[in-house]
């Protein structure tokens, strides 16, 4: 069977409607919203998308609070690396 859309992807659904660059960006937020991501707590690719914001591991069985699309968002990455090395400094210093 040979492949339906070589360009669009999952956005073929949305045929000519909208305009290619909101397909586009809808794109790249529907493949990372389907994906599956490393789960941190067993480590298996197996973390999936259940609701806005919620993911579960259907290995280990965790459910991870998370971004609407991604499962950790940029400003999330910056406030864990934030807090990490503000404990650090702070068990350094005491």
């Amino acid at each position: 069977m040979g492949r339906r859309t070589k360009k669009v992807g999952i956005t073929g659904k949305y045929g000519t409607r909208y305009g290619a660059t909101l397909r586009k960006l809808l794109r790249k937020i529907e493949v990372s919203q389907h994906s599956a991501y490393i789960c941190s707590f067993c480590g298996k690719n197996r973390v999936k998308r259940v609701a806005t914001g919620i993911w579960n591991c259907s290995s280990c069985g965790k459910t991870i609070a998370g971004g609407a699309y991604t499962l950790s968002t940029p400003s999330a990455v910056t406030a864990r690396s934030t807090i990490n090395r503000l404990r650090k400094m702070q068990t350094e210093s005491a």
